[in-house]
C-alpha cells in the first residue's frame, strides 16, 4: 500500500465528485500504463499507485474510512489493494468507453477486424477518365476449414475450467473479492482442445487476395475508395474491417492539376509573340487551336475553358491554364547572329516606341538612385 496521499496521487481536492475522480484516474492511468512506459519501474510504480487510490476513493465506505483515519482506517478495513494485479472490473468500468465495453464475457465477445489501406498510383489520365483495377492485398482471412472457430475439423471448442465458460474468475482479498480475466481461456470462456492445423487454432491466416477496384472519374491524390467488408476477417464471428484504397496521382510530364483546373507551359518564339499565330495546344481529349494575339508579352496566361477535370464529387469541369514562355533560340550561325544584332539596333534607333516596359523600369530605377542621394 502507498504512504502518499490518495488524493495528491490523483491530483484531485478532497471533495471530489464521482465523475472527475473517474477523469482523474483515468488520465493518471493512461499516462502510466506499463504497455506506455516498457521497461519504466517508475512509470509502473506510479500506475499501481494511481488504481490503489481510485479503488479506494470510488467505494463510499472506504473513502469515509479514509477521510476518517487515513491509511490505517483502510488498513482496518482489509482493503489488500496495491498488489499489482491485474484490473478486473475497474479497468473495463473506466476505460470501457475507449475499449470497446466492459469486461470481457465468454465467448460471445466478438472482435470486428482491423481496417486496411493500400496506396494505388495512377497516371494522370487514369484519374481523369476513371477504370477498373486490379490489385494484390495481404490480410488475415477466415480459415475456411473450421470457419474461424480454431477448432480442428471434428471437434469443438471445450467450456474453460478455471473459469466455468465465464471468462472471468474471482480473487478474494481479504474481505473483499476482485475479478479478474481467466488467465486460462483469455476471457473467452472457451478453450481449444484440438487446434486446427491450417490455422493453428488462431481462425484466421494470412492470404493475398486479388480484388477488383473501380475507381471513379476525377480522383485525385489523398482521395480514398472504401471497400466494406474487405479488410482483416473478424474474430468470434465478429465482422470484417474495411479496405481504404487510397489515390496517389503520379507527377505528369505536360500538366500540373490544381483541383479541379490544369496547367501548362507552352514554349513559342519571339517572332509568335510579336507578331501573333495561332498554335496547337494539348489537352487530355486531344488538341486545340490557341489564338496568341500580336505583341503579347512572354508569361501570360490563356484560359481555355471546359478543358480541366470534372471532380469526383460532382459540378463542372475546370479550366486550362497555359503561360506562354518565349524560347531564346540556341546554336545560332554567324548570320543568324548578324541579323539578330541589326534587328536589336533598329529597334534602338526606335527609342521607347518599342519597349514600354523597359522605359518605365529605367525610369523606375532613375528613381530610385535619386532618392539615395550622392
Amino acid at each position: 500500500m502507498t504512504s502518499r496521499d490518495y488524493y495528491e496521487v490523483l491530483n484531485v481536492p478532497r471533495d471530489v465528485s464521482d465523475a472527475d475522480l473517474k477523469k482523474a484516474y483515468r488520465r493518471v492511468a493512461m499516462k502510466c500504463h506499463p504497455d506506455r512506459n516498457p521497461g519504466d519501474a517508475g512509470a509502473e510504480s506510479r500506475f499501481k499507485e494511481a488504481k490503489e487510490a481510485f479503488e479506494v476513493l470510488r467505494n463510499p465506505r472506504k473513502r469515509a474510512a479514509y477521510d476518517r483515519f487515513g491509511h490505517a482506517g483502510v488498513e482496518a478495513a482489509g482493503s489488500g489493494f496495491g498488489s499489482g494485479d491485474a484490473f478486473g472490473d475497474i479497468f473495463g468500468e473506466v476505460f470501457g468507453d475507449i475499449f470497446g465495453g466492459g469486461g470481457r464475457r465468454g465467448a460471445s465477445q466478438a472482435w470486428r477486424g482491423a481496417d486496411l489501406r493500400y496506396e494505388h498510383a495512377l497516371e494522370l489520365e487514369e484519374a481523369v477518365s476513371g477504370l477498373t483495377v486490379d490489385i494484390e492485398v495481404p490480410a488475415q482471412v477466415e480459415c475456411e476449414e473450421c470457419n474461424g472457430s480454431g477448432a480442428a475439423q471434428g471437434t469443438a471448442m471445450q467450456t474453460c475450467q478455471t473459469c466455468a465458460g465465464h471468462g472471468q474468475v474471482r480473487m478474494q482479498q481479504g474481505f473483499f473479492s476482485v475479478q479478474q480475466t481467466c488467465p486460462h481461456c483469455k476471457g473467452q470462456g472457451r478453450v481449444i482442445t484440438h487446434p486446427c492445423g491450417k490455422c493453428q487454432g488462431q481462425g484466421r491466416y494470412r492470404q493475398t487476395r486479388s480484388l477488383s477496384v473501380k475507381i471513379p472519374p476525377g480522383v485525385d491524390s489523398g482521395d480514398r475508395i472504401r471497400l466494406t467488408g474487405e479488410g482483416e476477417a473478424g474474430r468470434n464471428g465478429g465482422p470484417s474491417g474495411d479496405l481504404y484504397v487510397e489515390v496517389r496521382v503520379k507527377s505528369h510530364p505536360i500538366f500540373q492539376r490544381d483541383g479541379r483546373d490544369l496547367a501548362c507551359e507552352i514554349p513559342v518564339s519571339f517572332a509568335t509573340l510579336a507578331l501573333g499565330a495561332t498554335t496547337e495546344v494539348p489537352t487530355l481529349n486531344g488538341q486545340v487551336s490557341l489564338r496568341i494575339p500580336p505583341e503579347t508579352q512572354s508569361g501570360r496566361v490563356f484560359r481555355l475553358r471546359g478543358k480541366g477535370v470534372r471532380p469526383v464529387r460532382g459540378g463542372g469541369a475546370g479550366d486550362l491554364l497555359c503561360r506562354v514562355q518565349v524560347e531564346t533560340p540556341v546554336n545560332l550561325d554567324e548570320d543568324q547572329k548578324e541579323l539578330l544584332r541589326r534587328f536589336d539596333e533598329s529597334l534602338r534607333r526606335g527609342q521607347d516606341r518599342h519597349s514600354p516596359r523597359a522605359r518605365s523600369w529605367l525610369a523606375g530605377v532613375r528613381h530610385f538612385f535619386d532618392k539615395l542621394g550622392p
